[in-house]
Order: C-alpha cells, then structure tokens, then sequence
C-alpha cells in the first residue's frame, strides 16, 4: 500500500465542492482537448470560447504575444480556410491552487507542421466553468543544438535590423 502513496498524491491536492481531484483533472483534460480539437477542426467560435475574456495566446515567435481577440484576428484566416492547426497532447500535467480555482498545466504535443511542441498555461475557474487564461506554445530545442539554433536567431536578427 505505500508504495501507492506516491501515485496517489496528486489526486489529494483538491477537492472542490465534494468533487474528488480526479475528476476536475479529467475536467481541465477535458477543456484543453476540446479546445485543441476545435483548432483541428477549424471551429473558430468553439475555440475562442475556451479562453477568458483577458486570455493571454503567446506563440513561438518572440513578437507573437496576443490578446485573444488579437489572437483571434490573427487567426481568423487560417479558421476560414476550414483548418486551422492540430495540436495534440501526448502527455500533460496539471496542478491546482489550493482553493481549487485555477488549474496550470503543462503538455508535449504532436503536431502537424511544426513537430514537437510544447504547451505551459493557466485555466480559471469561472463558476463550473474551465477557461484558458494564458497559454504558452514553444519549441524545444534539445541543449546539444542550441548553440547552432542562437546562432541562426543572431543572423536573422542582424539581417532583419538592417
């Protein structure tokens, strides 16, 4: 049995309003999914709802911090084309505020175009509802190549201050 403890732990960190952890983990699954699934399918009013009214989309790109309404306007045509983007989640944690009102999270994703991602944010809780409040999308470059991949970011920035 204690060797169960381990495992066990972080289904003890919340409980809120008599809902076993699991089952608001499942909940923050559920969200990220769904809205990862909506980019897939293109469904843009489905995927903007998933954020607050304050969300926060930074992306790859050092210049790429937006609102979600200037998300959204950035994203507009790729939704209208009838595809946008997949994402999907490969392995995620997330952890929850003691009050069990904000959930972080962080996943690896596979995707399409861009290969191996990553994705850290912060959902809130707005009533019994789950909405994405900032989330960060980067590309992991392994250590034993980045000294390669600063080097390429140097050169493009000189040539573009130029």
């Amino acid at each position: 049995m204690h060797l169960l403890i381990p495992l066990m732990l972080p289904l003890t960190l919340l409980a809120q309003e008599g809902k076993p952890a699991a089952k608001a983990e499942a909940t923050v699954n559920a969200v990220l999914d769904d809205w990862h699934q909506a980019a897939a399918v293109a469904d843009e009013e489905r995927y903007f709802k998933h954020f607050t009214t304050d969300g926060v989309f930074m992306g790859t790109d050092a210049s790429e911090r937006w609102t979600r309404d200037e998300f959204r306007v950035w994203a507009k045509p790729h939704f209208a084309k009838g595809k946008a983007w997949r994402f999907r989640a490969v392995a995620r944690h997330v952890v929850f505020s003691k009050d069990g009102n904000v959930a972080w999270f962080d996943e690896e994703l596979a995707t399409e175009n861009m290969g191996p991602c990553r994705g850290s944010g912060v959902l809130v809780r707005e009533g019994e509802t789950w909405r994405i409040a900032h989330y960060n999308l980067s590309v992991p470059i392994p250590n034993d190549v980045f000294k390669d991949v600063k080097a390429i970011i140097d050169g493009y920035k000189k040539k573009a201050a130029k």
